[in-house]
């Protein structure tokens, strides 16, 4: 019970000298249950972007131009999953009393979190190399994106297998201040719902822009 006490007492005084505006520590607000929150909900929707990217991956040559719509609407919430759980990391290993409170992450997310990052910026890269260069670039930039895809999307779903037992906690646990001191006051359900939106949009923009880089696609493959 020290460990605990001797947490709530620091996550308080770090709130009473935060300076932040009221309405914007509100809209940061939910510690690291918020923050597991963020980073479970942008991996359910990038679960469902990535179902739909599958059914183009079968049939990639007829629906070339809705996989690369796909996968650049993808590069949103990917930022926003690595930047949730990059900003743990970050906390956790610095010492914040919330993030040390709470406890590292399993030994075997701690393996595949490098993996999953590594292989991520390899996907994005290679996709969007493949995008801007064209198809004449295949021979070399294809084969890099396809077996990174591979190699990510077995981590990835590595990942979300060992986070299936949590999800009915996340979503519906409501624990008191006593079992949580890590947690700040307030849920930040508005500030969650401002960054899925705003990864839906970032990712939106950027598939809308390159729209007219699909063409060159479209007619070598269909």
């Amino acid at each position: 019970m020290g460990g605990e006490e001797e947490a709530s007492e620091a996550v308080a005084a770090g709130l009473k000298s935060d300076p932040r505006p009221q309405a914007l520590r509100r809209l940061l607000a939910g510690g690291t249950a918020g923050n597991s929150l963020l980073s479970t909900a942008t991996g359910a929707l990038l679960l469902v972007l990535l179902a739909a990217l599958g059914v183009t991956i079968v049939a990639v040559h007829p629906l070339i131009d809705e996989h690369l719509f796909l996968g650049m609407l993808l590069i949103g919430p990917l930022v926003l999953k690595l930047g949730s759980v990059g900003y743990r990391f970050t906390l956790l290993y610095a010492g914040n009393p919330r993030y040390r409170a709470r406890g590292a992450p399993e030994a075997v997310m701690r393996v595949l979190a490098p993996l999953v990052v590594l292989s991520t910026l390899s996907v994005v890269a290679s996709g969007v190399v493949l995008l801007l260069a064209g198809p004449s670039s295949r021979g070399l930039w294809n084969p890099i994106h396809k077996y990174s895809f591979i190699v990510w999307l077995a981590v990835w779903w590595g990942h979300v297998v060992v986070h299936l037992p949590d999800l009915p906690k996340l979503w519906t646990a409501r624990r008191s201040k006593r079992e949580r001191p890590w947690d700040d006051h307030g849920s930040g359900r508005g500030g969650r719902a401002l960054a899925l939106s705003g990864a839906l949009v970032l990712g939106a923009v950027l598939a809308i822009v390159s729209v007219p880089l699909f063409a060159a696609w479209s007619q070598q493959l269909k």
